[in-house]
């Protein structure tokens, strides 16, 4: 007989299924794993550290950054704990945007979720079919912010400006003729809330294609069913959250157990999973699209029958529109003071946390009275998992690490801060 050797191997950071920067060190006996150790810290840009040195207003682009594919979801929580200890409350119809734009964000992180996670475990045409749909969603980010991806589009007390009334339009090009530009802006003739109301039409059939090649797709099965089993007890005590804690069988919302901003007069549903394995997590997420495409429904409902403002009405904390700016004398130096010095935010502490795609995000604040935070913690969701991998992964073949790396939907900006 062969002698066979444990060995010790890296996976990532240069693996295409590393989902970005993580090393594992894997000890592995043949090809079963026995034990996985994640570095992490190839992508530290000190978001925490920076926050503290700059006004308050002006960290909200790193909060972006954080998460780079659940952007607003990260402005949320930061742009919460600030109104928090300013005892500000923004304007309903400004609630409302936020609650529809955080659902968006939800969905189009768990496009890529979908479509990276098919793609690693061998799905190939799925990555393309989500792509497709977060391509819609990204324009919605671009129609309010300018930016497809950091938006910056949450602000302390509202949101920065009100939906736009017409969609950008494409334009005739040498890769689209005038026939084609007309099929692909005849859902962009109107409002925004127009081209975000045909999505939710079409959406719903979109996901039951995800479904048709993924949910009874053998190969599919038989790479995430009863791969990486974590009990409802293991669970709560590794602190997983969201679609993590919930594919374990615990119904933990955010949006439902303390409810923030206008959750609590949305109607939706929470999925949970009853096995808490790889493939029941990929259940819960399918069904969370679903049921945020019923919350961008209602949203679009209440913000048709109720215009008004979408931001707080305070020049110490609000920039003086461009008009006001260029006549007004004390508009100017209300413009100069909040971009130079920013505002002070009253002593204090505050933990602001929102029920981020992939999990509980976040921001501790501590305020020493001055115009930057004394201290910024963010706590990451995706942290807390990665540290479960060890668990997770032993006894299983090198194959499954893949599938628990995509299960686990992690991303390295807001593990590594």
């Amino acid at each position: 007989m062969p002698e066979i050797r444990n060995m010790t191997m890296n996976f990532g950071p240069q693996h295409p299924a590393a989902h970005g920067v993580l090393r594992l060190v894997l000890e592995m006996d043949g090809e079963v794993i026995e034990r996985a150790d994640p570095h992490i810290g190839l992508l530290h840009r000190a978001t925490e550290k920076l926050a503290e040195s700059k006004p308050y207003n002006q960290s909200i682009g790193y909060m972006d950054r954080l998460d780079y594919v659940s952007m607003m979801c990260n402005e949320h929580a930061y742009v919460r704990a600030i109104e928090i200890l300013l005892g500000v409350t923004p304007p309903i119809r400004a609630q409302y945007i936020r609650v529809m734009f955080s659902e968006i964000t939800r969905i189009l992180n768990h496009l890529l979720w979908l479509g990276s996670h098919g793609l690693d475990i061998g799905a190939m045409t799925v990555f393309l079919y989500c792509f497709r749909e977060r391509e819609d969603l990204m324009d919605c980010y671009e129609a309010v912010s300018g930016t497809r991806m950091h938006a910056t589009y949450f602000r302390p007390g509202g949101v920065y400006r009100d939906l736009p009334d017409s969609m950008p339009q494409y334009q005739p090009s040498k890769w689209h003729n005038a026939e084609e530009v007309k099929r692909l802006n005849e859902n962009r003739q109107g409002s925004l809330l127009d081209f975000i109301e045909n999505f939710t039409d079409r959406f719903p059939v979109c996901v039951d294609e995800y479904e048709t090649l993924l949910t009874d797709n053998r190969i599919w099965k038989q790479r995430t069913v009863n791969i990486a089993v974590v009990s409802p007890e293991r669970a709560l005590q590794l602190g997983f959250t969201g679609p993590m804690l919930r594919g374990s069988g615990i119904a933990w919302d955010l949006r439902k157990k303390q409810p923030y901003e206008v959750y609590d007069k949305m109607d939706f549903d929470i999925p949970i999973g009853t096995n808490g394995d790889c493939y029941d997590r990929y259940l819960v997420r399918v069904e969370e699209m679903r049921q945020s495409n019923r919350i961008i429904k209602q949203c679009i409902d209440w913000l048709r029958k109720n215009p008004g403002p979408v931001i707080v009405d305070d020049h110490k904390l609000v920039p003086p529109r461009r008009e006001e700016m260029k006549d007004d004398m004390e508009s100017l130096i209300h413009h100069f003071k909040l971009f130079t010095e920013g505002y002070c935010v009253p002593e204090g502490e505050v933990y602001s946390a929102v029920e981020h795609p992939k999990g509980e995000f976040g921001i501790y604040l501590i305020s020493d009275g001055a115009n930057k935070p004394y201290r910024v913690k963010i706590r990451a969701a995706g942290f807390a998992h990665l540290s479960a991998i060890n668990e997770m992964v032993k006894g299983h073949m090198l194959a499954d690490v893949v599938a628990v790396i995509g299960t686990q939907d992690i991303v390295f900006g807001e593990i590594d801060r």
